[in-house]
């Protein structure tokens, strides 16, 4: 049998274990002071870096429009990277036309239309990375 105490929300418990089968069991351990603990030493200042941040990719167009009012906006059911667009903005869809896809954990998952009307807008670009509840497209009724 092993004795165990363990701490579960700042409350104690003390455990017993039995070990049945198995390999012989270990020697015991005796606890031995461990040596006091330093201060760290506070880490020389680095050097700033001189790199330039990387330039963000430009949002489309479409995607600085305001949304109008009534419209219907698709938006990604989570993240991934666009990497076909099926439709473009004027165009007549119905509910469950294929208006672009989305790639995520290497599946391509089509995105497709909820409702009918013309395709107003397709906030993204092939190769755009989104997130979950970004917009993608605009359908207006």
């Amino acid at each position: 049998m092993k004795k165990f105490k363990i701490t579960v929300n700042g409350q104690a418990y003390e455990v017993e274990v039995e070990e049945i089968g198995g390999a012989a069991p270990a020697p015991a351990v005796v606890p031995t002071p461990a040596a006091p603990a330093q201060a760290p030493q506070p880490a020389a200042p680095a050097a700033p870096a001189a790199a330039p941040a990387p330039a963000a990719a430009a949002p489309s167009p479409a995607a600085m429009e305001p949304i109008p009012d009534g419209a219907v906006v698709i938006k990604a059911p989570m993240p991934g990277k666009i990497s076909a667009l099926k439709s473009e903005a004027g165009q007549a869809v119905k509910r469950g036309d294929v208006l672009l896809v989305l790639e995520a954990m290497k599946m391509q998952n089509d995105i497709t239309a909820t409702a009918e009307g013309k395709l107003h807008s397709l906030r993204v670009n092939v190769g755009d990375n989104v997130k979950t509840g970004d917009a993608l497209a605009v359908i207006v009724q």
